[in-house]
């Protein structure tokens, strides 16, 4: 286990209570497995270090269970989850930190222009607001589009998520559409979606023709667009650091890492945004997503879902190793589940990925029609491709189950697996991480952040 979380772990369990005092953290970082449900951490930790074994976030001193529901459905999606963790208010699916009276009206131009209509709704602060009306840094990075879902929910406003050219603007400081609760702007932004930033003219889908990569550079930021650069930036000379990395989502860690891909991992996104905002003498907020486990459960691809949730593992790694748990909390979450399953009774030892063989003899397991399954399974989805498999039920060999594009077995077909309305996990250590604890609903977990901080 990390020694710096154990030192943290057994302060925090030696102290009393009246010595948990509010505002005891002067960082946060909150770190997001977008989708990231129960199921979807232990076969991670089977695929990474065995059933015996321990993620790094599985090693955080404190643990609780979250209520995901949304203001109008029983399975969220993540922008109302994001934001009931960001701003502690219950709002409706597809809507974006707004009042929980906002009805989600999708925009009307493929750009992603929104329209939400008169009296529909306010926006509600979110904690990146509030720690930089404080005086504090903040920053937020994702493997997603940096106007996706759970990034944006850090610190734009809009009635419905697909408003990304909307909320792309939000970001840049002075410019037409600036969030200006953001003051001087978000100190580090980082992710993919350049296509946002950028006109139609230059490859982008902005039908204003703004160029908000220019718009920022003319702000101060320093600019990356790939990890070579990101690796090049002094983060002694930087204060304000914007990077994109893909003109859409970044790429599954699986090939990023197997291509050779110019992409940072997000543990070197992560490490750089401390390194840049830990420079405030005030202190830091700082949001992490693992953005693309969420796309490779709605594919049913587990064995991308593994290598991205272990990444996103190596990001918290990353992060403990670099902070002082004295002073920084460090709290890591889901927004909701996905309807990923394990199933059957696979012995110890057999591969997570792979076909279930029996714990009693070792042999493949079967099912009622006499075939082959693997231990994975989804409740819903596409089942599997036609052009990898031409059965949709059938034997499944070791060699397909485990190659890089399975698609797992689906109970319901659906064309795209949907969300799942479980509770997730949360994990805390470090400063003021003793309140986490119990069951608890997300927009909790906003207010703990804030007794964190002392707002």
């Amino acid at each position: 286990m990390n020694q710096r979380i154990i030192a943290a772990s057994l302060l925090a369990l030696s102290l009393p209570l009246a010595a948990q005092a509010a505002g005891e953290a002067k960082n946060v970082i909150f770190f997001l497995g977008d989708g990231m449900g129960p199921a979807t951490v232990t076969a991670a930790r089977i695929y990474k270090y065995g059933e015996a074994g321990a993620l790094n976030m599985e090693q955080l001193a404190r643990t609780a269970r979250i209520k995901t529901f949304s203001n109008d459905a029983q399975t969220t999606d993540s922008a109302p989850s994001m934001s009931a963790y960001m701003t502690g208010v219950k709002m409706n699916n597809e809507v974006i930190s707004m009042s929980s009276d906002t009805k989600a009206i999708a925009p009307t131009l493929p750009a992603g222009t929104g329209n939400c209509g008169s009296n529909n709704g306010s926006a509600v602060t979110t904690m990146l607001e509030l720690a930089k009306a404080r005086g504090k840094a903040v920053g937020s990075i994702t493997t997603t589009r940096i106007t996706h879902a759970t990034p944006a929910a850090t610190y734009a406003h809009v009635c419905h998520r697909d408003a990304e050219s909307d909320i792309a603007a939000q970001a840049v400081p002075g410019g037409a559409g600036f969030n200006a609760a953001l003051k001087d702007g978000v100190d580090v932004l980082m992710g993919g979606g350049s296509k946002f930033f950028t006109p139609t003219t230059a490859g982008g889908v902005r039908v204003d023709g703004r160029n908000l990569i220019d718009e920022m550079k003319a702000k101060g930021y320093s600019y990356a667009s790939t990890g070579t650069e990101l690796k090049a930036v002094d983060a002694k000379s930087v204060s304000k650091l914007f990077a994109l990395f893909h003109k859409d989502h970044m790429d599954y860690e699986l090939d990023r890492v197997k291509k050779n891909l110019d992409q940072p991992s997000l543990a070197e996104m992560t490490v750089k945004a401390i390194e840049v905002l830990s420079k405030n003498g005030n202190g830091y907020f700082l949001m992490v997503e693992g953005g693309r486990i969420d796309h490779a459960l709605h594919g049913t691809n587990a064995k991308r879902v593994m290598e991205d949730t272990i990444a996103f593992d190596e990001a918290i790694k990353a992060a403990l190793a670099k902070v002082d748990l004295g002073n920084t909390l460090v709290v890591f979450t889901a927004d909701h589940d996905h309807t990923l399953a394990i199933n059957g009774y696979s012995k110890r030892g057999n591969p997570i990925l792979d076909i279930s063989r029996n714990y009693k003899d070792g042999k493949e397991a079967k099912d009622a029609d006499g075939n082959t399954f693997t231990t994975l399974v989804f409740g819903n989805g596409p089942n599997r491709k036609d052009t990898r498999t031409s059965i949709v039920s059938g034997n499944t060999d070791s060699s397909m189950a485990l190659h890089d594009d399975y698609l797992q077995e689906t109970a319901v077909r659906l064309a795209s697996e949907t969300h799942g309305g479980g509770d997730v996990m949360l994990g805390a250590s470090g400063a003021g991480a003793r309140s986490f604890k119990g069951s608890m609903d997300n927009t909790k977990v906003f207010t703990l952040l804030k007794s964190a901080f002392g707002f």
